[in-house]
């Protein structure tokens, strides 16, 4: 089973919406931690209080920051498979089945993104460019799974809005790097580029689809660039840049994004 990791820090909007549509999603019996990293405006507590019984709910007691609060609740689900899924996300009416069997197809697959409406190469309809908030997510999802046989486009790094992690690949290259990346932005894509080394795959899942509000693209997978991020990324994998901007540029799952705009505006969207 997977265990759902959702780190939370104010943003009680955003907060509420993403974990109710986690809750209509997934099956009473499913994993979710829930972590408050140190939140400070008074409106998240009441919220996180009413979680499912079922669900885990940690508060750390100072801010650690998105990247340790990301290990620690990689840790906190034992010896599970991962989903971090940032709390600015909707899930939609199968994804995790969707993510799940995509992660049974290959053992080898170390990550695994699914589609959505801003998250860089995982992007659709266009790819690396970000839409805003869809109203009809659940089109989208529908739209994902009436295009046709799962394609599970490889790719050089997941994106990190919504990234299953395998619990193997965890446990042979470790965590995020909280001590080079601890700031942010960076350490899903030097955890990638780890794996990449070490023989595994990143796979996109096209096949599920979790809207994002998120931020404006900071440039190759949300790196900004010229950025201290980068510079770490890149003293680390020098050959990082090598890897993403051709992938970018060839758009092998230009066809795929096609085929589920189709189904889209067929199912009414516009």
């Amino acid at each position: 089973m997977t265990a759902i990791v959702v780190p939370v820090f104010n943003a009680p909007a955003q907060t509420a919406r993403c974990l109710q549509s986690i809750e209509q999603t997934v099956d009473a019996n499913q994993p979710v931690v829930v972590i408050d990293d140190a939140s400070d405006d008074p409106t998240v507590t009441p919220l996180l209080e009413r979680l499912p019984a079922y669900w885990v709910l940690i508060r750390n007691s100072v801010n650690l920051g998105f990247v340790a609060t990301a290990n620690l609740g990689m840790v906190l689900a034992g010896t599970e498979d991962v989903i971090l899924l940032n709390a600015d996300t909707v899930v939609t009416t199968g994804w995790l089945a969707a993510i799940e069997a995509c992660a049974a197809s290959d053992e080898r697959i170390a990550s695994i993104t699914p589609l959505t409406n801003n998250g860089e190469i995982a992007s659709i309809p266009q790819s690396c460019q970000a839409g805003p908030m869809p109203e009809d997510p659940e089109r989208w999802a529908e739209a994902c799974r009436r295009a046709g046989s799962p394609v599970y486009q490889e790719v050089p790094t997941a994106v990190g809005f919504c990234m299953f992690l395998r619990r193997a690949c965890l446990d042979q290259i470790g965590l995020f790097d909280e001590a080079v990346f601890g700031r942010g932005y960076g350490e899903e894509n030097d955890w990638c580029m780890r794996a990449l080394k070490a023989g595994w795959r990143h796979v996109l899942c096209d096949q599920a689809y979790v809207a994002h509000e998120g931020n404006a693209s900071f440039g190759p997978l949300g790196i900004k660039p010229n950025g201290e991020a980068m510079d770490r990324l890149l003293a680390r994998h020098p050959d990082y840049l090598e890897r993403i901007n051709p992938f970018i540029e060839n758009d092998p799952l230009a066809e795929r994004r096609l085929a589920i705009w189709r189904c889209y505006l067929e199912l009414g969207g516009r």
